[in-house]
């Protein structure tokens, strides 16, 4: 438990305090000290944040001499609203180029046979075939749908029969219904045969008129469906899926294979649907999109690349390739390849609609056509890339400069003087004078018209250590015209515009670009050393004070002692020369 200490009760002098007042005063150097190590902190923040842009102007000046700056190009079409994609890599021969396209690529497609898949019923007679379960591309939907203005109700649970029905009693017998199997369609008859029919309503709430494909159109007492009906099955396996013609070139596991472009395709009739081996095609090596056409009720393959490329099948008979209706009784459509001609010259050709050198011969040049016409494609220098990097050089340089002004500035109102954290810091002033001479100097052994910044149009501000793109069209005009003297005043080893900064620069914040090196980063090792050094003096200090603060506190006790001693000593007398006194 802490002493409690009242101090004076004997003496009548409140030492204490008086210790408290000394010791206090014994402390200034120690505030002194701290608010040194402070104003140093205040300096190391500062020296950090003008690392940091150096670092950034260190990045803009390396991107000066960035592979492919200044030879760039850019590739764009003189119409107006073109759909056309164009680009030019670095180095393409500037210049405008005409391309007449007459013929755009297609691809081959070889189209199964119609029909694969069994019809809605196997007889006329469909009182069997329910609605929910007629196999159809798409299923019927419960609700109603009208037929010459009269409304028919379909349930699910309804057979094919029944919708007839309802269709011969909801109009009274002037409309009848039948199916056949042998084409595979449902007729709606007029009775007569001579008055039209007319299907359907706004709104109808059942989908049954669009899934027989009944339509109106041709204004007669017939209305047949468009195609036939009834839709191979895409996921039931292949042995169940309704094909018309069976599978049976396979092992007696259901397994067989079949070839698509050379490319080797394994199915099983028995696990495999007809979807999982279209996607089995389509993501193979074939280079060939696979699907189902559900309103013909066919396959068709389609070549991914463009181009008048050949389409192959192959399989034993009676496989998959005959049953799915892409054998011998399929439709190869062959692709075109696309025709064009620049600059009037002889028509070429390319298997794609995207034109390289392989097929026109413009090194570098590449263009996607998407419509057949005639466009002009110019290819410039992309100044808008050299732009770029010189105005982030710009603001970069006037950020180092800015900064360099605001923490070295010392100022006077009222009569009061006030200093930045880095005044009178004389070689960062320095370092200022010296960012500001090198982008002012001429880079010396250039043959071109191009030697300094002001050839560019870029000067300082007056009054002030900050760059300035003071004549804009001298700066395009020179970045289109002289892409190569531009590139030559930024990029030559060693004396260029570019190389001069990095050498400044790595020798202000060394090569990690941390500022952990390099001119910076002795400043702010000086500083941290300092800080050390002052943390040691106050930690001396505190002892010394510590030390005196309990040589203090023991002579005032001592003297406090005494005080109390003689104090008793005192009363004894006193009472002793009473006591002589009253015998």
């Amino acid at each position: 438990m802490a002493s409690i200490q009242l101090s004076g009760l004997i003496s009548g002098f409140d030492w204490k305090s008086f210790m408290d007042e000394v010791m206090e005063l014994n402390r200034a150097p120690i505030t002194r000290l701290q608010a040194e190590k402070t104003t140093n902190n205040n300096k190391v923040s500062a020296l950090d944040n003008l690392g940091t842009r150096l670092n950034e102007l260190q990045t803009a000046s390396r991107a000066l001499k960035s592979e492919g700056l200044f030879t760039g190009r850019s590739a764009t079409s003189t119409t107006t609203g073109s759909s056309w994609s164009t680009s030019a890599t670095s180095g393409t021969a500037t210049g405008a180029y005409n391309f007449n396209v007459t013929q755009l690529a297609t691809t081959t497609k070889r189209s199964g046979a119609g029909d694969i898949g069994l019809g809605l019923s196997a007889t006329n007679n469909v009182t069997g075939v329910t609605i929910a379960s007629m196999p159809t591309a798409t299923a019927v939907t419960a609700g109603d749908f009208t037929v010459n203005g009269a409304k028919i109700t379909v349930a699910l649970t309804d057979s094919l029969q029944d919708v007839f029905d309802k269709i011969s009693t909801a109009t009274s017998g002037a409309v009848v219904g039948s199916y056949d199997s042998t084409t595979d369609k449902i007729s709606l008859t007029s009775v007569p045969a001579s008055n039209p029919i007319t299907l359907g309503a706004s709104n109808d709430t059942s989908n049954f008129l669009a899934v027989a494909r009944l339509a109106n159109g041709n204004n007669t007492g017939v209305i047949e469906s468009g195609t036939a009906l009834g839709a191979t099955s895409q996921s039931a396996p292949l042995a169940s899926s309704r094909l018309r013609n069976s599978i049976t070139a396979v092992d007696g596991s259901g397994n067989g294979t079949f070839t698509v472009n050379g490319v080797s395709i394994a199915y099983n009739v028995n696990t495999d649907s007809l979807s999982a081996v279209l996607g089995r095609i389509s993501s193979s090596s074939a280079g060939v999109n696979a699907t189902y056409d559900a309103a013909a009720d066919r396959v068709v393959l389609t070549n991914k690349s463009t181009g008048d490329l050949g389409l192959s099948v192959s399989e034993a008979a009676g496989g998959f390739l005959d049953a799915v209706g892409l054998s011998g009784s399929s439709t190869l459509a062959r692709g075109d390849d696309a025709q064009f001609t620049v600059n009037g010259g002889p028509t070429l050709t390319s298997t794609s609609n995207t034109f390289t050198a392989a097929s026109h011969g413009i090194t570098g040049l590449s263009l996607t056509a998407n419509t057949e016409a005639s466009q002009t494609i110019t290819v410039d220098a992309n100044t808008t890339g050299m732009k770029g990097a010189i105005d982030e050089f710009i603001k970069k340089f006037n950020a180092v400069q800015s900064y360099i002004d605001t923490a070295t500035k010392i100022t006077s109102a009222n009569g009061k003087v006030t200093s930045a954290v880095l005044a009178n810091n004389r070689e960062i002033q320095s370092w200022q004078s010296t960012l500001r001479s090198t982008a002012f100097s001429a880079v010396s052994g250039l043959s071109g018209t191009i030697s300094r910044l002001e050839n560019l149009g870029i000067d300082f501000t007056a009054g002030t250590s900050e760059l300035a793109i003071k004549d804009p069209s001298k700066l395009e005009a020179a970045l289109r015209d002289k892409p190569s003297e531009v590139e030559a005043f930024f990029k030559t080893a060693s004396t260029g515009f570019a190389a001069k900064f990095e050498t400044f620069n790595t020798s202000l914040i060394g090569t990690s670009g941390t500022g952990s090196g390099g001119m910076l980063g002795s400043q702010k090792e000086t500083l941290t050393k300092g800080n050390t050094s002052i943390d040691q003096q106050i930690a001396n200090i505190e002892r010394q004070l510590a030390s005196e603060k309990a040589r203090m506190e023991a002579g005032f006790l001592a003297m406090e002692n005494a005080q109390a001693t003689i104090k008793n000593m005192s009363a004894q007398l006193t009472s002793a020369f009473s006591s002589t006194s009253n015998s």
